[in-house]
């Protein structure tokens, strides 16, 4: 038997088992907390204040409108909510770009140890050198992993970090007396917080169009660049968003330098590169670092984000302060006072510091060969997937990618079944469905990305369960897709008619 076949039959016999009820046991409704109101039920009561006295000048307050009901029913109420959350800790998470992997408990255990877990942010310096330390060894990693000795950890999230970036490289125009430079180049394969940011910070955009093989070409960006006069930077995602590393960015980075812009480099992607390759050596000039992507830190829902810059020594004047810095045997913040080139501060505070112990938890476990085989065995499982499904879904791209894959609809859309018919079947099958219609260059675009984390086991569960799809819709099976899924509490919604009209607030009736 084939291994692909093989693959076929042990997934066919599971979700067998699962679609006869083998797994949907204590699959239940939860209604709303109001719903399960009694008048004769108090999760708490409180005496009556005798002498009571308003001294704070306000209007008396009145009945806030909190459900009268028992401690029992909140707790069992929001564990069976929390039961109905879909995370990496309860199954495969294939959102390509978002870096779904699992969170190692040891980078939990440091954050919750005392010394890190208490400290406010307006302790005295010298009472927190042991978290200050954290935080520069957390830059110094940083610097080492992407050639970019310059870091600021402060920014909050990806996007923030975006802004950071940004920010920099337009206070460095302005030092410089740059005013000129107003636009900045984007490829249309980007991520859409990235015209939004350089829009933000008040540059024109410039797109970029992709070839036919999903990547910039010279030709392109040199149309683009034109003489360069009006050119601040360029904002690329490497691997970028069809899953693929720009191979003639040496060559764009070169021509972009010497019309004297800089290249920023979203590093949503980093995953596929860290410890092999150095962003800076191929050009990057700042970038952002999501930690809670490349660094196993909380991700979405289930934490923070964090998401530091790094920048070349020349933009390192203008990045946004604080950093750690050290004077002799003391970690110090550094100050507006100590750089007054600084585009200043960018928020409150310095970051999110729980973060920076779990990504550097996660780094130190790992050390530099470890990052290195997380990069290698991310790209090695993405390519595996893609190996297995392109001969029965559309493969827009040639060759090999990185990281995440990218198929689209286009074989089964002639027979009438969408990209949200496929994702919708997987939620049926107990998956969380890929990206889907991203990137918006490809029609029907599905893009997978299955992280270093992920066993052999559950990816073959998951092609095998991508299979059987397709294969449905080739058998003349494809009209059941419509209607799935049948088996959750929610079948299919108008998404469209949910996000144009969202009822934000319960009423009694």
């Amino acid at each position: 038997m084939s291994a692909e076949r093989k693959i076929e039959s042990q997934v066919s016999t599971m979700m067998a088992k699962e679609l006869n009820g083998g797994s949907r046991g204590l699959h239940y409704e939860e209604s709303l907390l109001w719903e399960k109101e009694r008048s004769d039920h108090s999760g708490v009561d409180f005496p009556q204040v005798k002498n009571f006295k308003n001294r704070t000048g306000q209007t008396e307050r009145g009945d806030i409108g909190l459900p009268q009901v028992s401690e029992p029913q909140v707790v069992r109420h929001f564990v069976r909510l929390s039961t109905l959350n879909y995370s990496i800790d309860s199954g495969f998470f294939p959102l390509g770009s978002c870096t779904m992997k699992h969170n190692p408990r040891l980078n939990e255990r440091m954050a919750r140890l005392p010394g890190f877990a208490h400290v406010h942010p307006l302790q005295p310096q010298q009472t927190i050198q042991g978290a200050l330390r954290v935080m520069h060894d957390l830059q110094h990693w940083l610097a080492t992993l992407t050639g970019l000795p310059g870091v600021c950890l402060s920014p909050a999230a990806g996007a923030h970090g975006e802004l950071a970036g940004v920010m920099t490289i337009r206070r460095a125009h302005e030092q410089k007396g740059n005013a000129h430079k107003t636009v900045m180049l984007i490829p249309d394969s980007a991520h859409g917080t990235n015209p939004a940011t350089a829009a933000m910070c008040g540059y024109t955009i410039r797109v970029i169009p992709t070839k036919e093989t999903g990547r910039m070409s010279v030709e392109a960006f040199k149309e683009a660049l034109g003489d360069g006069h009006d050119v601040a930077g360029m904002m690329v995602t490497n691997p970028n968003t069809c899953g693929l590393f720009e191979r003639e960015i040496v060559e764009i980075a070169d021509l972009l330098h010497k019309a004297g812009a800089y290249f920023y480099c979203d590093g949503a992607n980093f995953n596929a590169l860290v410890g092999r390759v150095r962003p800076a050596d191929f050009g990057v000039d700042v970038m952002h670092i999501n930690l809670h992507k490349t660094f196993s830190t909380p991700h979405g829902g289930g934490g923070p984000g964090s998401g530091p810059i790094c920048v070349t020594n020349e933009l390192a004047p203008y990045m946004p302060v604080p950093t750690v810095v050290k004077q002799g045997e003391t970690y110090v913040l550094e100050t507006e006072d100590m750089r007054p080139t600084t585009l200043g501060r960018l928020k409150g505070f310095h970051g999110q510091f729980g973060m920076h112990i779990r990504a550097l938890a996660y780094m130190m476990s790992h050390g530099g060969d470890g990052l290195r085989q997380v990069s290698e065995d991310a790209v090695l499982n993405a390519n595996y997937i893609l190996s297995q499904l392109k001969d029965v879904y559309n493969v827009p791209f040639d060759g090999p990618c990185m990281h995440e894959c990218l198929l689209t609809e286009k074989v089964q859309k002639e027979k009438g079944v969408s990209t949200l018919d496929i994702a919708k079947a997987l939620v049926e099958y107990g998956f969380h469905p890929m990206t889907v219609y991203f990137p918006l260059v490809v029609q029907g675009a599905m893009l997978i990305e299955p992280t270093e984390t992920e066993s052999k086991d559950s990816l073959d569960r998951f092609i095998g369960v991508m299979r059987h799809i397709a294969d449905m819709v080739e058998t003349g099976q494809g009209d059941e897709l419509h209607e799935y899924p049948r088996s959750t509490p929610r079948r299919r919604l108008d998404e469209v008619k949910a996000a144009r009209f969202p009822k934000l607030r319960w009423t009694k009736e």
